[in-house]
């Protein structure tokens, strides 16, 4: 019988249901096209602990041998990670001398360098062996492995910071990644994790946020009562606009740190939004089915008006709504991506083909925006498009 994630409730009931689909990040050669598997993309509600979660489990070493996604491709999110790190040091850590930090997940290491310019002594686990190699390659110390308890057991050293961006509602071994965390965390050490936050997801109708690898869907409310099961507590927390609205959220172990105002302000606007109510995300399922409307309608039109059309961007999401609208070479020509190692392959599923963006031998007519969350650099960086008249349609518009 299907338990809850977190508390182990079994009293779980559907939200929302974006049928079959495959592997959002793993791409195709020519020769794996249609031979990719699908599978269930269901996200059930616990009627005990209020936490939002997928009730089909890929498992980690199908989802994450042949990842692709590289943290430093896109310049604002590098930056938001320059930003966390200078903000976790002067706010703890700035007048000790020797300072530590583990990053979960740390992909090809974009966050640990900027601690790492600041002197802290850093380790990343990362799961992906190519993408780990990468980080290895520039200097920054990488364990390939799923990070959970029996690997925190090998590592030598406790941490001042331990750092999750994007990872910590990815793990399938939950339970045991938290202890690991309660285990690595020095007494006064602080763990940083920054997650999709339910509440956004929901004002923006971003429902492709929902893919195999997030296999929870937190708010504050919800993570906590993950946290408290193994002696962690949130003690502070804040909304930023990063991936199209994430909380920032920062945990000590439980009775060290009091709960700042900023933080029980946010908890009080999340219960007045009904955020973590069962009816919240039937009605984010509703309106994905009218976005879905609008957005086959723009694209049959601009196709009957004898225009090109090209993706930009190639995300793991994009694939979930490429897959649930049903958008295929019949109204794209192709996605256009930076990163190089998705470079002639083919997005799962729909099978468009990947072009990079500096190969283009001329800009499309219409550029549909799947990479929808780094909306002002996109529009920052392709100013001169814009104003040869090149149109930019975003089918997701952040809050």
């Amino acid at each position: 019988m299907l338990q809850c994630r977190v508390c182990d409730s079994t009293n779980l009931s559907l939200a929302i249901d974006l049928k079959n689909q495959p592997l959002g990040n793993i791409f195709l050669t020519k020769e794996e096209v249609g031979q990719e598997p699908f599978y269930p993309l269901k996200v059930v509600y616990c009627h005990e602990c209020e936490t939002a979660q997928l009730d089909h489990t890929v498992k980690k070493e199908t989802v994450y041998d042949d990842n692709t996604y590289l943290s430093g491709v896109t310049r604002s999110l590098d930056l938001h990670f320059e930003k966390i790190a200078h903000e976790v040091d002067k706010r703890f850590f700035k007048k000790q001398k020797l300072k530590s930090v583990l990053d979960i997940g740390s992909n090809d290491g974009t966050q640990l360098k900027h601690f790492q310019l600041m002197g802290y002594e850093v380790l990343g686990v990362e799961a992906t062996r190519k993408i780990a190699d990468i980080a290895n390659g520039q200097g920054v110390r990488t364990i390939q492995a799923f990070f959970n308890l029996d690997v925190a057991k090998t590592l030598p050293l406790h941490f001042d910071v331990i750092n999750a961006a994007g990872i910590f509602f990815h793990l399938e071994e939950l339970h045991s990644a938290a202890d690991a965390i309660k285990l690595l965390l020095k007494e006064e050490g602080v763990f940083v994790v920054q997650f999709l936050y339910m509440k956004s997801i929901m004002a923006n109708q971003a429902f492709d946020q929902i893919y195999h690898e997030h296999l929870l869907y937190y708010t504050l409310k919800t993570i906590n009562a993950l946290l408290q099961r193994h002696g962690l507590s949130l003690f502070d927390a804040y909304h930023s606009p990063i991936h199209g609205g994430s909380i920032i959220g920062f945990i000590s172990h439980t009775g060290k740190r009091a709960p700042t105002s900023r933080l029980l302000d946010l908890r009080a606007e999340e219960e007045l939004s009904g955020c973590n109510k069962l009816a919240a995300y039937q009605e984010l399922g509703k309106k994905m089915e009218t976005l879905k409307q609008t957005d086959l309608a723009f694209l049959k039109q601009k196709k009957k008006e004898g225009k090109t059309i090209f993706g930009m961007g190639a995300p793991v999401k994009g694939n979930t709504l490429l897959n649930y609208f049903g958008i295929g070479e019949n109204l794209l020509d192709c996605l256009v991506e930076k990163n190089p190692l998705r470079k002639g392959l083919y997005s799962p599923g729909m099978h468009l083909p990947i072009v990079l963006e500096d190969e283009l031998k001329a800009p499309p007519d219409v550029y549909y925006v799947l990479a929808w969350n780094f909306k002002e650099e996109i529009l920052k960086n392709n100013r001169a498009l814009l104003d040869k008249g090149v149109e930019f349609y975003f089918p997701i518009n952040p809050k």
